[in-house]
């Protein structure tokens, strides 16, 4: 009997002591580890995390064909306006132009296999038309179109140099060449933010269909007997899916540092991912209480974050270009000023959705 009397104080003082907020984002936690989609969306991104050394190779592959390096061009050009399509050609050292003095040759070798393409030069009312001929239906095509549009931005450069003195007006002039590495230019511009922000959508779809399904399979009127509020229910389930995107981009950054991957600033990243995902949280919980079902919920949802970020891209501090320039150690002040004004708005779509919670009638969900 005195153990009983002690486990029960012990229960009364703990439940004065707990916050029901917690119990709830637990409780949520608990529910995420068995959801199959979920946990198979996380493996997925840890295995690209855990080998974006080898994963970067390929993908940059298909991001810009003609960084693979070690592929050599064999080309053969003829026609009237071979000179100038040969000196754009050496532009590319990727190509190897060859003259050929007819086009039979030209398309002889092709069909043997000697040359990969094929540029035929014609010169009609002091214009060159330029016919590009590539291999059909294989991996080979795509490099080879790839470096040929360069090559044939070449020429039209050229061109443009050439003649210039005959235009009343000057052209414009062409922006310097930066050079720059596509190897790196895919990583930080295309597969960190992916890494950092997927969470995020995740985290919004989540709620979405959690507070949704409490209210389809009558759960959310047990949850109210506990005793908790409408708003207990929705910071609960908020603060659990907020918690989870960061920690998960704190993962990702780490195994990308251990393929080789530097990253800067990963304060900065882990508050800008958790303003952002505030945001989208923010949004799920609104667009939950205010459908009428689970459907017209995420709809909604999904409309609402592809206007956010769509609209965000536009910008010069959106989520990606931010988290770009911060990873790379670019930041400026308004680089940090960006992440604090995406903070602000998070915290204020945060106490907004509360006030709506206070606002609905639970009886009526």
């Amino acid at each position: 009997m005195a153990d009983r009397d002690l486990w029960d104080r012990w229960h009364a003082v703990a439940d004065r002591f707990s916050d029901p907020r917690l119990t709830i984002a637990g409780r949520e936690l608990r529910v995420l580890g068995r959801e199959k989609t979920i946990i198979l969306a996380v493996v997925i991104q840890l295995f690209v995390a855990a080998f974006a050394g080898f994963l970067v190779v390929g993908l940059v592959s298909l991001y810009d064909p003609g960084s693979v390096d070690g592929y050599q061009i064999d080309a053969a050009v003829t026609g009237d306006a071979t000179n100038e399509m040969l000196a754009a050609i050496d532009d590319r050292p990727a190509i190897d132009g060859t003259r050929y003095a007819t086009t039979s040759d030209a398309y002889a070798d092709f069909q043997d296999g000697t040359v990969n393409a094929v540029f035929q030069t014609t010169r009609v009312d002091d214009r060159i038309q330029v016919v590009m001929t590539a291999p059909d239906g294989s991996i080979e095509t795509t490099l080879v179109v790839s470096e040929g549009q360069e090559a044939l931005r070449a020429l039209e450069r050229n061109l443009r140099a050439e003649r210039a003195d005959s235009l009343s007006n000057p052209p414009l002039p062409l922006p310097p060449d930066t050079g720059g590495n596509p190897y790196y230019d895919f990583t930080y511009t295309i597969l960190l933010p992916l890494l950092l922000f997927l969470p995020v959508f995740i985290s919004g779809s989540i709620t979405v269909d959690s507070l949704t399904a409490e209210r389809e399979q009558g759960t959310l009127e047990l949850l109210r007997v506990a005793p908790v509020t409408m708003v207990d229910i929705v910071d609960g389930k908020s603060a659990a899916m907020i918690a989870i995107a960061p920690i998960q981009a704190v993962a990702w950054m780490g195994l990308l540092s251990l393929n080789g991957v530097a990253v800067a600033n990963i304060g900065w990243l882990v508050a800008l991912v958790a303003a952002v995902t505030a945001i989208v949280v923010a949004l799920s919980v609104a667009v939950s209480l205010l459908a009428p079902d689970r459907r017209s919920a995420q709809l909604l949802f999904s409309v609402g974050i592809l206007l956010f970020f769509a609209g965000a891209t536009l910008l010069p501090g959106g989520p990606a270009n931010t988290a770009a320039r911060l990873a790379i150690d670019s930041a400026t002040l308004s680089t940090r000023l960006v992440v604090l004004i995406y903070g602000g708005v998070g915290v204020a779509a945060v106490g907004a959705v509360r006030r709506l919670a206070t606002r609905i009638d639970p009886n009526r969900l």
